[in-house]
């Protein structure tokens, strides 16, 4: 059952989201950990927006916000790659898409059902707009990674922002994943 939320949903679309790994922990509506292929993942639901802080052991590794910042125009990319310590590789990948009345409602509810269906995932749900949710879903993946996809949907301009994110450990650590769901799998559910 998604968590409901006691903040208002803020009117926002997603032209005003950035995304950063710079951002300090902000204050988060709701906080979930889990722990994924030797990893400590949190993910944070912010205002209409997330954050997911990874660890390893007590090191963290990045924060990773897609949020609307004060004082940043928003500038959401649609792929960004980096390589921070710790890491082989980040890439991150974002679309946005904006659909119709029926298409988004549809939308909206086939992501709250897979999402809610998996015990690793997190669906916040905002007061008085039952089509506004953020969702997160981490996952396991191979070569000794994680990944996680988020949703934010924005019931007042119908537009859906879907974001992946897939992280490496260094090849020498390898062998500590668990086992990942196929990703075509999970996308049927979820769109």
């Amino acid at each position: 059952m998604p968590v409901a939320l006691s903040a208002p949903f803020a009117d926002t679309r997603a032209a005003d989201l950035t995304w950063t790994l710079d951002a300090p922990e902000l204050p988060a509506l709701l906080a979930r950990t889990r722990v994924l292929a030797g990893y400590r993942v949190e993910l944070r639901v912010l205002g209409a927006s997330h954050q997911v802080v990874l660890a390893d052991g007590g090191e963290r590794l990045l924060t990773e916000t897609v949020a609307c910042l004060p004082d940043l125009r928003g500038d959401l990319p649609r792929r960004a790659r980096h390589a921070p310590a710790g890491l082989d590789s980040y890439e991150f990948t974002s679309r946005v898409s904006t659909l119709g009345p029926l298409a988004f409602a549809e939308r909206v509810e086939r992501v709250r059902a897979a999402v809610d269906g998996d015990p690793r995932g997190v669906v916040a749900a905002f007061p008085g707009a039952p089509q506004a949710i953020t969702a997160l879903l981490p996952e396991a993946a191979p070569r000794a990674g994680v990944r996680w996809r988020t949703w934010h949907a924005y019931p007042q301009t119908q537009e859906l922002v879907v974001t992946a994110t897939a992280c490496e450990r260094p090849t020498c650590a390898a062998g500590t994943a668990d086992t990942p769901i196929p990703e075509r799998t999970r996308e049927r559910r979820a769109r």
